[in-house]
């Protein structure tokens, strides 16, 4: 039987973020106050491995620099998944319709999580609220959490009818709130005046109406989106190919590699465009001793002389 949760996670994970919603709500005062959210301890604990700074709560905060970077160099999904170890093999959702043809999204991850209504669930959800003076389990809840350079993804367990998280209006505030867009796993609506703003969306299916039948279960937890775990302070990339989440500890390897990787290609074709070698000459690694020291040190500095003559 599935989880409330509908998570796929490893067994301690899965069963902490159940505890969080059935046996142990969790609420971070005052003005921050998020519901069914990790503690600043637990959030570190759970994201040890970040090698940054963090926000107020935990977070992961991935410098702004670093966003820039990606930005500037526009890293595809495809560039940056071999940066990811094997063993973090749920990074990566395919599948998606996307509000901007072609424009990439780049942002840190502030997850949402929701799940279908229960009106016993939620009127005892709503009154532990009301208790802790957090304003609500609605989508605007979450939106007016949000901050420069968030990219909100949210878990609506792929419901599209009813499912829809933001209309254009919403959406026009997360655009100028965090200048990134948004990531839906269900539906979004108004898609014709969504796309004026020049926002990008990545979302399952568009439905004329609200949502509905949906609550609020978690903010800033693990989510699930299709086949790929999203952790809050993951840096998101989305593109043509999909939506990839690099976890921080990695994301510095990712541009060390995509550069690399990019002057390889460049020294190779420029190699090729001389006529001169078989792929098999090239390809992989020169064989020939002399060409190997200039493309390893090509590599190293992208110094344009030391390209193939």
């Amino acid at each position: 039987m599935k989880s409330i949760f509908t998570h796929q996670l490893k067994i301690k994970v899965r069963s902490f973020v159940l505890a969080l919603l059935i046996t142990a709500p969790v609420f971070i005062q005052p003005a921050n106050a998020q519901l069914y959210n990790f503690t600043e301890d637990q959030m570190k604990s759970f994201t040890a491995a970040n090698p940054f700074g963090r926000f107020p709560g935990g977070r992961p905060m991935i410098p702004e620099a670093v966003l820039d970077t990606f930005r500037q160099l526009q890293i595809q999904v495809v560039e940056a998944v071999g940066s990811i170890p094997r063993e973090y093999a749920n990074q990566y959702e395919a599948g998606w319709k996307t509000l901007q043809p072609g424009k990439k999204l780049y942002g840190r991850a502030f997850t949402v999580q929701f799940i279908p209504s229960r009106p016993d669930l939620v009127a005892g959800m709503q009154s532990e609220a009301k208790k802790n003076n957090f304003t609500g389990l609605r989508n605007q809840t979450t939106i007016d959490m949000l901050q420069k350079n968030d990219l909100v993804v949210v878990d609506l367990f792929g419901k599209v009818q009813g499912g829809t998280y933001v209309g254009d209006k919403l959406a026009y505030y997360i655009w100028k709130t965090t200048e990134t867009g948004v990531v839906v796993d269900g539906g979004i609506y108004l898609l014709e005046n969504m796309a004026q703003s020049g926002m990008q969306a990545f979302y399952r299916g568009t439905y004329p109406g609200p949502l509905s039948n949906a609550t609020v279960s978690g903010i800033n937890v693990p989510v699930r989106i299709g086949n790929a775990i999203i952790m809050p302070g993951d840096l998101i990339i989305g593109d043509q190919d999909g939506i990839l989440a690099v976890p921080p500890q990695f994301v510095s390897a990712v541009i060390k590699n995509v550069i690399r990787d990019r002057r390889r290609d460049v020294w190779m074709k420029k190699a090729f465009d001389l006529k001169r070698y078989k792929s098999s000459d090239i390809y992989g690694r020169p064989k020939d001793p002399e060409l190997l020291k200039l493309f390893e040190e090509y590599l190293k500095t992208g110094d344009a002389k030391l390209l193939p003559k």
